[in-house]
């Protein structure tokens, strides 16, 4: 039997223009002509050949791989290694510079959850909108209608107009309209990056489901190492723009954090529209110096930095993995979360990890603003770190090279307003 998808030598090509820059004074223009008129004149010269103006960048070259039908494949990289450009090009957003695709079987694609929607237009007449523009049928929508209702649990709001749901029902419409769609082939971009924690097993199952009992196809995007190891058996390794490894996920799970780049210091910019995000995740060890490596018996702090435009209810946490799965949650569980009243500003949370709680080995971190059991504010994923050995290493009293699921442990957590 042919794969479902055959994927070969797949290249994508982007020509960056570079602009001058702020505003420039006449007089600074005709100081520089008197100053240096040869240099001036070929500067201007290729400016205007597009010589100094265009670059190349490839965002993918050379990608191949095949999929078989009824498997779900994961695609992981770090941010920028061209997993989104990559399904891009495989749902037909954008064609490949080089290269070819062969799709055998209708082809549906979550990238954007919640494209389409219209806020004045209540949740029913939205299912029907959001449906059609996805692809789906006025008859495949209407015989789906009363399990995408079911399944966003928004019943007591079917017709209210969308502009008053929480960002939590929303998503969970946008997701229930989108899942319920029936190609052969569906390409799924951090959809369960979204939502409240229960809501993400949800979804989980969902996915689960379709594969296991309807036989379709899914190519996974997520850096939720954990999820991807849960539903993926095997995966796509993407790094700048090139496959470094399609394996069974454990092994590329290990070689991705084996070989990620890991900075102390992360920052993100500020996205509009947004109640709260995280702006800076730092890791500090016990001089309170940025490292990304500590030993065993070093206890060391997650420093989250983070920004409230407007006043909201909700609890920062700090969520730790090892090699893709859950290792502990470092605050309390969803349903015991203390959730506290943020007015806008900017706020800074620390974490204390004691000395010999983990074990030898990568680690790596998410961190989430959220309000536990009803929506997200802002997640940040994939943060790495290193335990390493000592000298002297005593016994984790934690992890100690067994998988021990998710612990009861609590660690100290200490929010202060900066500003």
């Amino acid at each position: 039997m042919e794969p479902i998808i055959e994927v070969k030598g797949i290249g994508k090509r982007y020509d960056i223009r570079h602009g001058q820059g702020g505003y420039i004074a006449l007089r600074d223009v005709l100081m520089n002509v008197m100053r240096r008129p040869f240099s001036f004149a070929k500067d201007k010269a290729k400016r205007v050949a597009g010589i100094k103006t265009r670059e190349d960048f490839w965002a993918l070259r050379d990608v191949s791989f095949n999929v078989e039908q009824g498997e779900i494949i994961g695609i992981i990289g770090r941010n920028g290694a061209g997993k989104s450009t990559l399904l891009k090009i495989l749902t037909g957003i954008t064609p490949p510079t080089t290269g070819e695709i062969k799709m055998r079987g209708r082809v549906a694609s979550l990238l954007e959850i919640g494209t389409g929607f219209h806020p004045e237009l209540t949740g029913r007449e939205n299912i029907f909108l959001n449906g059609a523009i996805l692809g789906m049928t006025k008859k495949e929508i209407a015989d789906n209608f009363d399990s995408i209702v079911e399944f966003a649990e928004i019943e007591k709001f079917l017709d209210t107009p969308v502009k008053y749901y929480s960002s939590g029902m929303y998503v969970r419409l946008a997701f229930s309209v989108a899942s319920h769609m029936e190609p052969d082939i569906l390409l799924v971009d951090e959809v369960l990056a979204v939502g409240d924690a229960e809501f993400q097993k949800k979804c989980m199952g969902k996915m689960e489901e379709v594969t296991r009992k309807q036989g379709r196809t899914i190519l996974f995007v997520s850096h939720n190492l954990s999820a991807v190891k849960r539903l993926c058996k095997k995966t796509v390794l993407i790094e700048k723009g090139q496959v470094k490894m399609f394996d069974e996920t454990e092994r590329v799970i290990t070689r991705y954090l084996n070989s990620a780049e890991m900075s102390s210091m992360n920052e993100f910019p500020l996205e509009p529209g947004k109640k709260a995000q995280v702006t800076k995740v730092s890791i500090m060890n016990a001089a309170g110096q940025p490292a990304t490596r500590m030993t065993v018996n070093e206890g060391f702090t997650i420093e989250m930095d983070y920004e409230i435009s407007s006043p909201v209810k909700m609890t920062p946490s700090v969520i730790f993995y090892a090699e893709g799965d859950i290792l502990l949650f470092s605050s309390e569980s969803d349903t015991t979360a203390s959730v506290g009243d943020f007015e806008p500003g900017k706020y800074k949370t620390s974490v204390k990890v004691p000395p010999n709680l983990l074990n030898v080995g990568m680690y790596y971190i998410d961190t989430r603003l959220h309000r536990p059991g009803v929506e997200n504010f802002d997640m940040k994923q994939g943060i790495n770190f290193e335990i390493i050995d000592a000298a002297e290493n005593p016994q984790s009293i934690v992890y100690n090279g067994k998988h021990p699921g998710k612990l009861a442990v609590a660690l100290k957590y200490k929010t202060a307003k900066t500003k």
